[in-house]
């Protein structure tokens, strides 16, 4: 019986470790790609996480702020008025935007005094810290009277920074269907991390 040369046992070493880095880049590639694929799907139907440019809801969420927004609540079940949502901003296309709502499809908005009132009924909004709530100048094409009744399918949506907010009373009530989640818990700063 012949013995294996020592080079035929260098190449076969040379082999082994040669499929072994293989293995692991290949694991590698197959872990990262599996990550990406589970992230995009999380970010198109689960949840997704938005920084947020604007004051228009100081203080309950302040500019920075960095928060997650679920997807799958309303899938299930209607928005609700109270609900902080992101949506499709109605004026600039591929812009998000974040606001509260304040009222849903077949429900009535007024304003009078600085109060909200829907069906009648004055709101009590301390998330406001006292701000006015008043009518804006809609914008151009845009006919908005009070009280506002609400269409089906529709909501109408606020900023809680109400003298510093471009939403319904400048924009109209927004369709449902340009609702992408609802806001769930603010991420950053850690110093104010919680829900929402």
């Amino acid at each position: 019986m012949n013995e294996p040369h020592e080079h035929e046992v260098i190449d076969v070493q040379k082999e082994e470790r040669t499929k072994r880095i293989f293995r692991e880049v290949l694991e590698v590639i197959v872990i990262v790609a599996a990550a990406l694929i589970i992230t995009t799907v999380l970010r198109i139907y689960v949840i997704d996480q938005y920084a947020i440019p604007t004051g228009s809801m100081e203080p309950t969420i302040e500019i920075n702020d960095r928060l997650f927004a679920e997807k799958v609540s309303y899938r299930f079940g209607d928005i609700q008025p109270g609900d902080i949502v992101t949506f499709n901003d109605p004026i600039e296309p591929g812009r998000v935007l974040i606001k509260r709502v304040i009222a849903v499809g077949g429900q009535t908005v007024d304003l009078q005094n600085g109060v909200v009132l829907v069906d009648g009924v004055a709101l009590d909004e301390p998330y406001t810290y006292g701000k006015e709530s008043v009518p804006l100048d809609p914008m151009v094409g845009m006919a908005i009277t009070y009280p506002y009744a609400v269409p089906e399918g529709y909501i109408w949506v606020m900023g809680d920074n109400r003298t510093n907010s471009l939403d319904s009373r400048y924009f109209g009530a927004i369709s449902d269907s340009t609702v992408l989640g609802k806001a769930l818990i603010r991420i950053w700063p850690l110093d104010r991390f919680g829900a929402l």
